[in-house]
């Protein structure tokens, strides 16, 4: 089995050690930008031989893991190649305008569009780790545009991961996602920024900064190439989060205002719940 992966980081190099492992036969070669995210690729095994466009056309399967604006571009591109026999997979946190991208395209029977619900706050090849995808909600959309062979090859790799599949529109996805993901990137890096300013001039915060402060601001470390792009192409739905967000905070700053403390109890007491909606839910593996 021949396996591309475009895109050496995080995403695409956890997939390269995941094929590995399940697919002992798979030979893997790596696409990147970057020549040094290739040179770590192979130290580290990730993948077998660096190539370029001109390898697309032998491969099995593509799994495309770049910033969402640049897929937009790329993908058309890629399906030019790719052989009738390969699927082309890819990792981006929004659907709709990549989906557009290659509506009319005449490959477009061999285009899985996909969003894995997984990562860290980590980017580049080191960041890469071995079961990321396990217990992962995979999200496939217009899965009905894609052949049925290459489905079948597709959802292969997805088993053996032991990944979760939803099936969902493209618009359905962008809006669910700027809830559950994209809001809660701005909402750690806006906390991150708050209190890099008032660090300034209180040197001793970070002193005392807890567990509590490290988990609710972990997700500021990510990669603002990655993310810039993801909020430009969901603009419009991370505005309407963002809309009851800010909503919700103003009535919460406004019950301490009030001194309404009841109300404040009774805010967090119904907010626990998110306890048993989250249970099911894996944690990542530590890093490896």
């Amino acid at each position: 089995m021949n396996v591309v992966v475009i895109g050496i980081g995080l995403i695409g190099g956890s997939f390269a050690k995941d094929v590995k492992q399940l697919f002992p036969e798979a030979h893997i070669i790596g696409i990147d930008k970057s020549d040094s995210h290739l040179d770590e690729a192979l130290e580290l095994n990730l993948i077998d031989e660096k190539g370029d466009y001109g390898v697309l056309a032998l491969a099995d399967v593509v799994y495309v893991s770049i910033p969402v604006n640049a897929l937009v571009h790329e993908l058309p591109k890629i399906l030019d190649v790719v052989g009738d026999e390969t699927v082309v997979m890819d990792a981006g946190s929004t659907k709709r305008l990549i989906c557009e991208s290659v509506a009319e395209h005449p490959k477009r029977r061999n285009y899985m569009a996909c969003h894995p619900i997984a990562g860290t706050e980590f980017s580049g090849p080191s960041a890469a780790i071995n079961g990321l995808y396990e217990g992962k909600t995979n999200i496939i959309c217009e899965v009905e545009k894609t052949a049925f062979k290459l489905q079948e090859k597709a959802l292969d790799i997805f088993q053996k991961m032991q990944m979760r599949i939803r099936y969902m529109n493209p618009e359905a996805h962008d809006k669910h996602i700027a809830y559950v993901s994209h809001l809660s990137h701005i909402s750690s890096f806006m906390l991150g920024k708050t209190v890099i300013e008032k660090e300034k001039n209180e040197r001793d915060i970070f002193d005392m900064a807890g567990s509590g402060f490290e988990s609710t601001v972990r997700l500021a470390k990510s990669s603002p190439d990655m993310w810039t792009p993801i909020f430009e192409q969901n603009r419009d739905n991370v505005v309407e989060t963002l809309e009851e967000y800010i909503q919700n905070l103003e009535n919460f700053k406004q019950l301490l205002l009030d001194q309404d403390y009841d109300k404040v109890y009774t805010e967090m007491s119904d907010t626990n719940k998110i306890k048993q909606i989250l249970k099911g839910i894996p944690l990542t593996k530590n890093r490896t």
